[in-house]
């Protein structure tokens, strides 16, 4: 039941946050792209949060406890609060992009914007399916075992090249080109955190070391 309340809790909060930040630097409701990016974003994460209630609610409490705070290492605090305030940034600069109108983007592009994030929050909810341990914050748990199957035998962190595709798919979703400026920060943000979290892996997750030698891209296949 607590866990129950506290996805409540966490999806109101994240859909007021969200619509903020969307519809306040707008200055208008008048948004058909922010409305329909939002209406992607609750259906992209709330169904299979649901459907993880069910299944495995410890693997959601896992992804429901994420941020600078939650994080134990010191690096990935800082990591994590840059990551953030560049994500929150890239929204609200599409979103002045849009109104201002610094540069035009076709309707159908923004769908495209759409159907990259839903990519990317599918991924992400696949990879939690397929990894239980899948959690917000770079920690090993006393009973984590290696998965190297499904995405994880394509790349080492599937987790966040969902990220990535959502970052991409963002601005455009929001009729902006010039939000895809923060991309680059944030991917490399991404890999400063990978090479912090590989660190900790291959000192205390049985079998990591071995892994990076059979799976060698961690992010993107044959780029890196």
């Amino acid at each position: 039941m607590k866990t129950v309340a506290k996805l409540v809790a966490f999806a109101v909060v994240g859909l007021l946050v969200l619509g903020l930040l969307l519809f306040v630097p707008a200055g208008t409701f008048d948004y058909w792209q922010a409305w329909v990016f939002l209406a992607v974003f609750v259906l992209a994460t709330w169904m299979p949060s649901v459907r993880l209630l069910g299944t495995n609610p410890a693997a959601l409490r896992r992804r429901m406890r994420g941020g600078p705070t939650a994080e134990p290492r010191p690096f990935q605090k800082v990591v994590m609060a840059f990551s953030l305030s560049s994500l929150f940034a890239m929204v609200v600069v599409s979103v002045l992009d849009h109104r201002w109108g610094w540069s035009s983007v076709p309707a159908a592009i923004s769908m495209v914007g759409d159907i990259l994030v839903v990519v990317g929050l599918g991924v992400a909810m696949l990879v939690v399916f397929q990894n239980s341990y899948a959690a917000a914050t770079v920690r090993v748990e006393a009973d984590q075992k290696l998965v190297s199957t499904g995405l994880y035998g394509l790349v080492r962190h599937p987790m966040y090249t969902a990220n990535v595709i959502m970052m991409l798919g963002i601005p455009l979703a929001l009729g902006s080109y010039w939000g895809l400026v923060f991309v680059v920060p944030g991917v490399v943000v991404l890999a400063l955190r990978i090479r912090d979290e590989e660190q900790l892996l291959t000192k205390e997750l049985a079998g990591y070391r071995e892994y990076t030698q059979q799976v060698q891209y961690r992010l993107v296949p044959y780029v890196w």
